[in-house]
């Protein structure tokens, strides 16, 4: 069987069949990729919400929230996510409704493993945010292949979205990104003035990366725009 040729995404399972679930599960493991299941429609959206993932792949029919509520939930908030929906609706509408809900691809059930494995592979060479090379700055390196983040070779703890801000950063070393910026691509939302949740999270991530025991920060405020991560 053909692997990915990218390292160890990320899946989120979204599936109340346990039997189902857990052979899923398996089975992407078998192939490398790091699984999560959730089983019901709530737990979905606060997954795919505060933790990080490559693809998802969805039941439509969950309890608590179906997955055509999850759709119209997580899509205007993670726009790049693949979602690939499994369904043992037949009916024609109920896979239409999906894909006008934001599902990239539609499998019926009963489905081969194998064909589930092809359309997993043709979505993530659609994802511009699948695991690459880690990124370093001065001593300063994280790893999205294991969402590992150290500093001096001290392993340092982050949450979803403070990893999510560090990796923005890093990828932006040396360039001054703006509240607006940071907001748009992390959080995939405009700006909304009356809030300070760009600068809550920077603090948070600063006082992890440029603790006391780290001499040289890394990370400045530029007064009146944003923020700029660099070695200088």
């Amino acid at each position: 069987m053909q692997r990915h040729t990218t390292p160890n995404p990320h899946v989120l399972v979204a599936e109340d069949d346990v039997p189902l679930a857990n052979f899923l599960r398996r089975q992407l493991e078998s192939e490398a990729y790091n699984v999560q299941l959730v089983q019901d429609g709530e737990a979905a959206s606060e997954k795919i919400n505060s933790d990080k993932y490559h693809l998802l792949i969805l039941d439509l029919g969950l309890p608590k929230l179906d997955g055509v509520e999850v759709l119209k939930q997580i899509r205007p908030k993670q726009p790049q996510l693949p979602i690939l929906v499994l369904t043992g609706r037949t009916q024609v509408e109920d896979r239409v409704l999906s894909l006008d809900s934001g599902a990239d691809d539609c499998l019926l059930k009963p489905f081969a493993f194998t064909e589930l494995m092809a359309r997993v592979r043709a979505l993530l060479r659609r994802n511009p945010h699948l695991p690459g090379a880690p990124l370093h700055v001065s001593d300063l390196m994280l790893d999205n292949r294991d969402y590992r983040v150290e500093r001096g070779g001290k392993r340092i703890n982050l949450s979803g979205k403070e990893f999510a801000l560090l990796e923005y950063m890093m990828r932006n070393a040396g360039q001054t990104v703006t509240r607006a910026m940071i907001m748009e691509h992390v959080w995939n939302l405009p700006l909304d003035p009356s809030t300070n949740l760009v600068d809550v999270y920077v603090k948070y991530v600063r006082d992890k990366v440029d603790g006391p025991e780290f001499p040289t920060k890394l990370i400045r405020t530029i007064r009146g725009v944003g923020y700029v991560l660099s070695a200088n």
